[in-house]
């Protein structure tokens, strides 16, 4: 664990509020307090200040947060390394986008506990945003993700490739057509994940290759579950843009149908992501594992 000093600076920079980042701590309003006066007296700078009800960092205080947010990111990797180090059992956590998460780890996961039983994993299921700052901050040892990422900042693999397409009800009018054009898929009532989801910014970059403008893709909903997305389709609630793999069940149901774009197919990989710092022995085992069990 870090400091208790940093820990309460690093909780106020992400609330912007001493009371609330008192009540995260557990800590009265004094003592918090107090520890910000000490870190200020200690490096003899100020490290926020007020404008109005807004709290801000100073100058040095940005400073001082990029390398308390390094240091707690490389503490947390450091005390995960040393409590496997010596158990038998081991313990990893695993971060995994939603279309990943729902309709592709678990089949993983499971034949991974079999071969080997000595390693437990937690998922963690967030949108692609979330799950690459997870790993920056050292909270999960490896990312699964289904949008672009920051190639500069994260070593990758491929999982497999995966396929966005365009599906409805049987009961939508536009269920008879045998193909569709980009400006038909636009403007039906188009129910989306939400801004940061990889499905979504896979479709935002398709359509910009295209020549499309961003305000082209009007959402008539955004929702980040599948399972609700799915729902209101089957329902003729709405169109939308979706994995081929998260529907391939309802579509051999006859509970949606797919129509295919005419002269567009929209492919994206799933891509293992990690760090230089990652446990090395696990991320390479479970990566392997993984790519195996699709061929």
């Amino acid at each position: 664990m870090i400091e208790p000093k940093l820990e309460t600076f690093l909780t106020i920079c992400k609330t912007k509020n001493f009371t609330k980042a008192a009540e995260l701590l557990s800590l009265t309003q004094p003592a918090v307090t107090k520890h910000i006066n000490s870190l200020e007296d200690y490096y003899g700078v100020p490290l926020f200040v007020r404008r109005g009800r807004v709290i801000e960092l100073t100058t040095e205080g940005k400073i001082l947060f990029e390398y308390a947010k390094d240091m707690k990111s490389q503490t947390l990797v450091m005390e995960r390394k040393i409590r496997n180090s010596y158990k038998l059992e081991k313990h990893y956590t695993i971060g995994a986008t939603l279309t990943i998460g729902e309709y592709i780890l678990p089949y993983i996961l499971g034949k991974y506990k079999k071969s080997n039983p000595n390693i437990d994993i937690t998922m963690q299921v967030h949108n692609t945003d979330t799950i690459t700052k997870k790993l920056l901050n050292g909270e999960i040892d490896l990312g699964l993700v289904e949008g672009p990422f920051d190639k500069n900042k994260f070593y990758s693999k491929t999982l497999k490739e995966d396929e966005l397409v365009f599906a409805v009800s049987p009961q939508n009018q536009l269920a008879k057509k045998s193909g569709i054009e980009m400006d038909e898929v636009l403007s039906s009532k188009l129910i989306l994940r939400e801004e940061g989801s990889g499905t979504r910014k896979v479709l935002e970059d398709k359509l910009a290759n295209l020549g499309f403008h961003s305000s082209c893709l009007k959402p008539y909903m955004e929702i980040g579950s599948i399972g609700a997305i799915k729902s209101l389709v089957k329902l003729n609630l709405g169109t939308t843009v979706i994995s081929k793999t998260a529907i391939q069940d309802e579509v051999n149901s006859k509970l949606l149908t797919i129509i295919p774009i005419k002269g567009v197919q929209i492919v994206r990989k799933l891509s293992f992501i990690y760090l230089k710092d990652s446990p090395k022995e696990f991320v390479d085992s479970f990566i392997e594992f993984s790519i195996k069990s699709f061929k």
